[in-house]
């Protein structure tokens, strides 16, 4: 059984096109990762999954289970964390845990070892209000939650947001041992980086799916070749690439210019080009395409089409 199978989901909202015409499928213990700016429609897909609004087109299967007629079948069997936090904050951290695992008709000690590694992390504050928990506890405890039934399918919508570097990469150690579970997780997040710890991505832009591969192999699909270009005069430069023919692409990239050729026989063209703009280059280097670099390039495949 497929967990997940979506087939052309769409979603408005007055005239502004949330979802449109959404297809993909994930398969039984995958960490499938959902990439995109923030407005992209990750947080709408995720609440026509987890059954919280209906699609204006399109069907879904969730575990086997319709999406509009077995809602309440799919419910009992998903984990959820939400965008934002959405525990009780009045309650205690032990207090959370034990009214989710009551919800679900299930007790704390029977799943223990699937939470075990995260509430180990709570224990010592399992008195305290869950809303004076810093933003990472928070994230932390709310897993605890989402997972205390042992769901078959867990869906995470950008849960690394305002969370700190350490407490980030803790929590996608958790993810990655969740596979060993064979529990299938669907995670969205806007960081680029965190695109190379799911086994597939879906790139995801103004509602739109741009593609759908693993990271490796997407890195490998992008067309081109980059070079990244440093010096003190980014914007200066920006304008003068402008009037290079063989440029691809060029955009900024951090502390350095991406210059995007199709060929490499054009890189002696681009050396030669820079040796003649009144900006002083530090420095130019042949570097692989990031999932970045590769969003950035299907985005503007898919906005010309």
């Amino acid at each position: 059984m497929i967990p997940i199978e979506i087939t052309g989901i769409s979603k408005k909202f007055g005239q502004t096109q949330a979802l449109q015409d959404i297809s993909f499928s994930i398969e039984a213990g995958e960490l499938f990762g959902l990439i995109g700016p923030d407005g992209a429609g990750k947080s709408t897909l995720f609440n026509v999954l987890v059954t919280l609004i209906q699609p204006d087109e399109g069907t879904a299967k969730i575990q086997g289970y319709d999406l509009i007629t077995d809602y309440k079948k799919i419910r009992h069997i998903i984990g959820y964390l939400p965008g934002r936090f959405s525990l009780y904050g009045s309650l205690s951290c032990q207090e959370n845990l034990e009214f989710f695992a009551k919800l679900y008709g299930e007790s704390i000690k029977k799943n223990y070892k699937l939470i075990a590694p995260i509430w180990e992390q709570l224990r010592p504050f399992k008195n305290r209000k869950a809303s004076a928990l810093s933003g990472g506890m928070k994230q932390k405890l709310a897993l605890c939650c989402a997972l205390v039934h042992k769901p078959a399918i867990l869906f995470l919508d950008e849960p690394t947001t305002g969370v700190d570097p350490v407490s980030r990469r803790e929590l996608w150690d958790i993810l990655t041992l969740l596979k060993e579970e064979n529990i299938t997780v669907l995670v969205s997040t806007s960081y680029m980086e965190e695109a190379m710890l799911c086994t597939r991505i879906g790139l995801l832009q103004f509602g739109k799916l741009l593609g759908s591969n693993t990271p490796k192999q997407i890195q490998n699909n992008y067309k081109g070749f980059i070079f990244a270009v440093y010096t003190d005069a980014n914007y200066q430069l920006l304008q003068h690439l402008q009037d290079f023919k063989e440029v691809q692409d060029f955009y900024a990239a951090g502390q350095q210019l991406n210059v995007v050729l199709n060929d490499l026989s054009e890189e002696p063209l681009l050396h030669s080009y820079l040796e003649t703009l009144p900006v002083k280059i530090k420095n130019i280097e042949q570097i692989n395409p990031t999932i970045e670099d590769c969003f950035i390039q299907l985005m503007k495949i898919k906005k010309n089409e």
